[in-house]
């Protein structure tokens, strides 16, 4: 690249005021789901400046960023093309690195590049693993699709700054609100996080084989205080504070793979298959693919929740519908007008210490209003089933 391409590069990014800064939550939410698509343990959005590289989204990563001597997404600046290393302890060029050499131990990288909308390439959308990986196309495909996304959110951002800036009063007020719940977040998630990442390399550790029943307990906590603090962030933003969207064209049967990926681990280990059913043609609607998986995931998860090993949560998807349809307990239909209420827990999840706040299908309906669609909750009764459907206005 020219010095010229360069310096409008480097100008491009730091227009976005992500450097130093909190870490937008909304990057955040589109690591996980990367993380979740790719069974990885670290994902970032990466922005490359003149001489680091700067996480503005992350998960899993113990740090903020690091040098350039030793990125990969610099690379996919450079090239402007993906890259996928399926095991960098294997290649000449990458196992001196420190990052390689040593913590995080980094061995899968799979990155494509952020481009925005004046072509400049800010960094890249990467999941990483400390164990060998590999990338299909399909998956590639999802992770430009989230590459997107990024840069969308990007954009978004930096608009409501340059509003803020002129004195739009609510564009001000929506960016202190993300400024506090960014700034909780960072404080909250990232102490877990980091001790989540060390707790794998203690797993993988063959000598400590005989304490792994020790650990795994502090991981699925740690998993879960995670999760929990997510929902506390997001369900109790003020009910009358916009909910920022990028409207785009999103697939839903993408939006059904983010969904199965990011509850898979937890479904697995309760003996619940996820199937999905859709149609061989797209189901485009215009809608913000992160906040749509985030609303898809609830209805999941739920779903896995709510039903007994061996029972089958399906997601259907047609036109402009996503269906989450399970075999567990269904909910009594007095209770039906209340499940979507922020905090309500049913008797059954009372009783049955189900693990949540009572904000799930509180996050879903919020997120379908935004996007002027609907929520809707079907059951047949306790013990037969519920029908949780998200409709997103085409």
């Amino acid at each position: 690249m020219s010095a010229v391409g360069e310096d409008a590069r480097l100008a491009a990014v730091q227009s976005y005021r992500l450097l130093d800064a909190p870490r937008p939550v909304i990057l955040d939410e589109l690591t996980r789901l990367a993380g979740a698509v790719f069974d990885t343990t670290m994902c970032a959005v990466t922005l490359i400046d003149s001489d680091r590289e700067w996480f503005a989204g992350m998960t899993g990563m113990t740090g903020d960023g690091g040098p350039l001597t030793t990125s990969f997404s610099r690379l996919v600046v450079d090239t402007r093309e993906p890259l996928v290393i399926e095991d960098a302890r294997a290649e000449p060029r990458y196992r001196g690195w420190s990052n390689v050499r040593d913590a995080p131990n980094i061995r899968f990288y799979a990155g494509v590049p952020l481009v925005d909308e004046d072509g400049h390439t800010l960094g890249a959308m990467c999941v990483l693993d400390d164990k060998p990986g590999s990338a299909g196309d399909r998956r590639l495909e999802l992770l430009r699709t989230m590459a997107g996304q990024a840069t969308g959110h990007l954009a978004a951002l930096r608009d409501r700054m340059l509003l803020a800036e002129i004195g739009d009063e609510l564009s001000r007020a929506i960016s202190r609100e993300e400024d506090l719940v960014a700034t909780v977040s960072h404080e909250l998630r990232t102490p877990v996080t980091t001790i989540q990442g060390y707790l794998e390399l203690l797993v993988d550790n063959e000598e400590l084989a005989p304490y792994r029943r020790l650990i795994e307990p502090i991981q699925r906590n740690g998993e879960r205080l995670v999760r929990m603090v997510d929902h506390l962030l997001a369900g109790t933003r003020p009910a009358g504070a916009p909910l920022p969207l990028l409207r785009a064209g999103t697939d839903l049967r993408e939006v059904a793979e983010a969904a199965r990926a990011a509850c898979r681990s937890q479904a697995e280990s309760r003996d619940v298959p996820i199937v999905i059913e859709a149609g061989p043609g797209p189901a485009r609607v215009p809608g913000d693919f992160t906040r749509l998986s985030q609303a898809a995931e609830h209805l999941v998860r739920n779903a896995v929740l709510f039903s007994a090993a061996g029972r089958t949560v399906t997601i259907r998807v047609a036109g402009t519908t996503l269906e989450v349809a399970d075999e567990g307990a269904g909910i009594p239909a007095g209770e039906l007008p209340h499940v979507a209420k922020r905090f309500y827990r049913g008797r059954f999840a009372r009783d049955q210490a189900v693990p949540g706040v009572g904000l799930g299908l509180s996050i879903a309906e919020r997120i379908l209003r935004a996007h002027e669609g609907r929520l809707t909750i079907e059951s047949a009764g306790p013990g037969r089933g519920t029908v949780a459907r998200m409709t997103v206005s085409g």
